[in-house]
């Protein structure tokens, strides 16, 4: 099955929250490879999508560039992600949405192919990629039908999509033990030990 076989999906990036971990920095435009990591995402996903959307709360300007769409938090004070998922959600125009962290400028296409065709097989349910009996929620596929759950979940107090999802049958998409593509940079550190494409 090939991506032109399936249906189309919206693309959400997560591009959101404090940076903690990069001392307050916008973790979008933090540099890694000469160019910021929202750049090696997007490039990766912008075949896959007409809808691509970025989920940030600062530096619109400098994001609309890499999207279609931005959304921004309903709350202020960063109020994690499953806040970005619910903007998301809410401004998806396809019947499924993809979800990534915008710190991940490993994913590659193949991995991205694998997630639409997993999804497609339970459009119900949503997908988490799963590696080291580990669940990932922020690398995720979500069908639109589930956003009243979303909120509803939201309302009651939960903030986190990986108990949701859980909560909502979710299936997995299992990943090879270590799978360099799903390596989170978001701090210095990791920047530089990953400081090579093929490493």
């Amino acid at each position: 099955m090939t991506t032109t076989q399936l249906p189309p999906c919206s693309i959400l990036l997560l591009a959101g929250g404090r940076g903690q971990r990069m001392g307050g920095q916008d973790k979008g435009f933090v540099e890694w490879l000469g160019e910021p990591l929202i750049a090696h995402v997007q490039r990766q996903v912008r075949p896959f999508t007409d809808d691509l959307i970025i989920s940030c709360n600062r530096n619109f300007d400098r994001y609309a560039p890499f999207a279609d769409q931005l959304v921004s938090d309903h709350e202020g004070d960063f109020p994690g992600p499953l806040a970005g998922i619910l903007a998301g959600l809410r401004a998806a125009r396809h019947s499924h949405l993809l979800v990534l962290p915008c710190d991940v400028p490993r994913i590659d296409a193949a991995l991205l192919e694998s997630m639409r065709e997993a999804a497609s097989r339970q459009p119900e349910k949503p997908l988490m990629l799963r590696h080291d009996q580990h669940w990932e929620p922020l690398l995720c596929v979500i069908p639109l039908v589930l956003l009243p759950a979303f909120e509803e979940a939201w309302n009651s107090g939960e903030r986190s999509p990986g108990r949701i999802m859980r909560s909502l049958g979710a299936a997995a998409l299992e990943c090879p033990d270590n799978d360099p593509r799903l390596a989170n940079l978001n701090t210095p550190e990791l920047l530089s030990s990953h400081n090579t494409v093929s490493d």
